[in-house]
């Protein structure tokens, strides 16, 4: 039963839905009635009344057991999760000023109270009695020793066998982390958005770019200079770093100049100025060794790593070092091979570089496979493409997606589905937020308002789940048409919901995506490798204007275009590996006037694509590892690529809508983190995963 009950609600709290739960339907997040200063006011009183949880629990005079201490810390703090959560979604989903500020100014205390919670010494001796005395207590599940030995794990990693002097200075270096983490944060979201980082431009700069982005990038124009009340003659296109409008750009525009600048600018944007991240960066480098030697690890990434599929600095850097001696040689043919192609309109002596990458790529794969992108965006109508995805879910798993119009959504533009499972049971709410706006964190990404759980009559509490994409908005009349990344990036993000979704663990901690940060990506990315499939793209994949399906020959053409740049691509990926591993492996301190660019040049060199370009700097926007979590984990999209690749090879063995072996991959998603993944995994496969078919998927190896 959860300690709530020893919880007094301080007064005028009534009012705030995030206090007193919602009243909606499935207990559904109250949108409308909450504004920043709710959201705020709600993690305030959230972190006092799960003060009171924890003193509950630790003055208890029992003896220490599963249920009165483990299960119940599990279940404590339901108002400051719920809290957390809207205001923390809602930042990155709609990023207003209010909420920002609201973000910025409950962060230090919710780092501060979980760091207390983690160094709570009473709190710690009860979980370690109980830890000891786990193999004593015949009643307890293989679910509910997992949660014991992951609630044990975690405060000892988190430093609660500190005394003293060393747990005050590990409260405060955690205090101090958070506050750089979300300063790194929102200078990436106002760099994105600073008027210095636009590319004002007119019709006759925008030569190559087709139709429909030119559109867009019209309606950009019109929408800001409405919004700053000056004049609009409709001749001015507005270029940002946003994905929807950089992306293209890169690829079809012919002016190489422009190119260059907007190149620039994505390489700068938090490199100077006011939105500087580069000794924040550097500081928070600095933070996490500090925090990692005072635990007694050499190293971040030795601390962080020691609860992953791949445990060890040494494991990641022997997964990356075997990848880039796969990938290296085949990359450099690649680019000798674009840049031979691009020398015959450009001359002999043209020489490729980053910002020429994307445009002369396009060119030579619309040359060999008479295959351009926009020929497949008449086919990814928006509608047509959501049914498609969903209907992959119902293809191998049976779930059924109901939109509900009547449940409350924090933006008009977001779409709420009820989901249910083959029969006929619901399994939780999702929400889908497909468009960019301003302030809307750049990316694509999952996230939940409420994860799964069951109560001790087995009762499910349904998550609420998210998935957030920037997809360009319509313009006029027009549909939305993706192109096949977005399209990926749908597959892959509703991976991750569907891993949400289908969580079947009876504790919260243990649900959905709470698992290993190496195995988290498994389900997004096993989604991709539909999107070369002709038996899911006859499923929706149909012409706007005609109804008429995507023609064989395109799906061919897709399909073998594929395995195009897959060796850089890999290689850039293995870059960002490295580099997060660069900075998390240091044994000492970055100086202040250390250079980062310098010390970046350093970490890609074993992997670099192009020689260095001056003035352009990746970490300071590197989001993922200073600021999203992916700290000595960047790894983890590779190695789960690796082991989607393998999973999906038993797909193509049995059929690609087999449903026996469908079944045998959603118990691996049902199961969250209630085993271990490897066993998990290995009980679907048959065999633990190698890197085999990931070298044949993307042609670096023949079959």
């Amino acid at each position: 039963m959860s300690l709530m009950t020893y919880a007094t609600p301080s007064e005028g709290s009534s009012a705030n839905p995030l206090i007193t739960g919602s009243d909606l339907i499935y207990g559904t997040m109250p949108f409308s009635q909450l504004s920043a200063s709710d959201m705020e006011n709600a993690v305030r009183e959230g972190v006092r009344l799960h003060n009171q949880e924890i003193a509950a629990i630790v003055n208890q005079r029992s003896t220490p057991t599963f249920e009165n201490t483990v299960m119940a810390l599990d279940r404590s703090g339901e108002v400051l999760n719920r809290a957390v959560l809207a205001l923390s979604n809602l930042e990155s989903a709609n990023g207003t000023q209010d909420l920002m500020d609201a973000m910025a100014a409950v962060t230090p205390l919710i780092t501060e109270h979980s760091t207390e919670i983690l160094l709570n010494e009473p709190l710690f001796e009860r979980i370690k009695f109980v830890y000891d005395n786990r193999d004593k207590d015949t009643s307890l599940t293989p679910e509910d020793r997992r949660l014991i030995q992951k609630t044990y794990e975690e405060f000892l990693f988190s430093g609660s066998g500190l005394k003293g002097a060393d747990r005050d200075k590990l409260k405060a270096l955690q205090s101090e982390l958070s506050d750089l983490s979300v300063k790194f944060s929102q200078n990436v979201a106002n760099g994105m958005k600073d008027p210095a980082m636009r590319m004002w431009l007119t019709a006759d700069q925008l030569e190559g770019i087709p139709a429909s982005i030119k559109d867009a990038y019209r309606e950009n124009a019109a929408e800001v200079l409405k919004a700053e009340g000056k004049p609009d003659d409709g001749s001015l296109y507005l270029v940002t770093l946003y994905r929807p409008s950089y992306g293209p750009f890169m690829m079809y525009a012919t002016n190489r100049d422009l190119r260059k600048r907007l190149y620039y600018m994505n390489g700068s944007y938090t490199s100077t100025g006011k939105y500087d991240n580069n000794q924040i960066l550097k500081d928070i480098a600095n933070i996490r060794l500090e925090i990692a030697q005072l635990l007694g690890k050499k190293n971040f990434a030795e601390y962080k790593l020691q609860d992953n599929m791949a445990s060890t600095p040494e494991m990641v850097m022997n997964f990356l070092e075997d990848l880039n001696r796969s990938y290296t040689e085949p990359m450099k043919a690649e680019i000798a091979e674009i840049q031979e192609f691009a020398r015959k309109s450009e001359g002999p002596d043209f020489v490729l570089q980053p910002w020429d990458y994307t445009f002369w790529s396009e060119k030579l794969k619309n040359d060999r496979y008479a295959f351009n992108e926009e020929d497949m965006k008449p086919y990814f109508e928006l509608n047509n493409t959501i049914d498609g995805v969903f209907g992959l879910a119902t293809r191998l798993y049976g779930f059924k997606f109901k939109e509900n119009k009547n449940i409350d959504k924090y933006h008009p533009d977001v779409k709420v589905y009820e989901v249910y499972d083959r029969k006929g049971d619901i399994l939780g709410i999702l929400y889908a937020d497909f468009y960019y706006r301003e302030g809307k964190r750049p990316g694509a990404w999952m996230t939940e308002f409420r994860g799964e759980s069951k109560d001790d009559n087995n009762v499910r509490t349904l998550p609420l789940i998210s998935i957030v994409t920037n997809f360009s908005k319509p313009v006029g009349n027009n549909p939305v048409l993706l192109n096949t990344d977005e399209v990926n990036t749908f597959l892959h993000e509703f991976g991750h919901a569907l891993h949400g979704l289908s969580a079947q663990a009876k504790h919260h901690s243990l649900a959905g995506t709470n698992v290993k940060h190496d195995f988290v990506e498994l389900f997004s990315q096993f989604n991709e490798n539909y999107l070369t499939r002709k038996e899911f793209l006859d499923t929706f994949a149909k012409h706007y204007k005609t109804g008429k399906k995507m023609p064989q020959e395109l799906i061919d053409k897709l399909v073998r275009s594929a395995q195009y740049g897959a060796a850089y691509s890999t290689m850039r990926q293995l870059g960002f590996g490295y580099l997060d591993m660069a900075y998390h492996t240091i044994t000492e301190p970055l100086r202040a006037s250390a250079s980062v660019k310098d010390f970046e040049e350093k970490a890609l060199d074993p992997v670099r694509i192009f020689p260095a370009v001056e003035g352009y700097e990746i970490s300071p926007s590197f989001s993922h590892i200073f600021s999203g979590g992916y700290a000595a984990g960047y790894y983890g999209y590779k190695w789960s690529e690796a082991l989607d690749a393998d999973a999906f090879a038993a797909f193509k063995k049995n059929g690609v809508f087999d449903r026996k072996t469908a079944d045998k991959f959603l118990k691996m998603m049902q199961s969250g983190d209630m085993e271990d993944p490897m066993t998990l995994y290995i009980e679907f496969r048959g065999q633990k995963p190698t890197n085999d078919a990931l070298l044949e998927r993307d042609g670096i190896v023949k079959k």
